[in-house]
């Protein structure tokens, strides 16, 4: 049992910097898969749970907002029952790491210019999506607006 600050604790001792609510979640994640059914069906509702979360995240992808953060969350949600999938997402997690990295390493043009070609891909994109979505032609639109003023 725990000593802190000269009390005794009727909770065990945790490492330092781990998170109660984390630890408390493995406990129980052990525990159900400690038991063969228990294990199935938490594979089951994972790999459902899993699958619906990227597949919003993919559905979300062409539009502007966090398609590809939803992607990976799913992936990180596969990743408590599938090795597979931690994998995946160790390899994406370096992979954004080092990108981030090269980025922050470039001088401030190079960061504009990157961000400039991010930005007019979501607008490509977005203006592609409510093109051949919904019938919205977007450039259309706006170049009536402005011959007409």
């Amino acid at each position: 049992m725990g000593d802190k600050g000269g009390e005794m604790s009727d909770k065990p001792d945790f490492p330092q910097g781990s998170s109660r609510w984390r630890d408390r979640a493995r406990i129980a994640h052990q525990t159900v898969r400690a038991n063969p059914t228990g294990a199935a069906v938490l594979k089951v509702i994972i790999g459902a749970l899993g699958a619906v979360v990227v597949a919003i995240g993919i559905l979300l992808i062409p539009l502007p907002g966090p398609g590809w953060l939803i992607v990976i969350g799913g992936l990180a949600i596969w990743a408590i029952e599938f090795v597979w999938a931690r994998h995946l997402l160790q390899f994406t997690k370096d992979k954004v790491r080092g990108w981030t990295e090269w980025v922050t390493r470039q001088s401030l043009l190079v960061r504009l210019l990157i961000g400039l070609a991010g930005l007019v891909f979501v607008a490509a994109v977005l203006i592609t999506t409510l093109r051949y979505s919904l019938g919205i032609n977007v450039v259309s639109q706006a170049w009536g607006y402005v011959t007409a003023r």
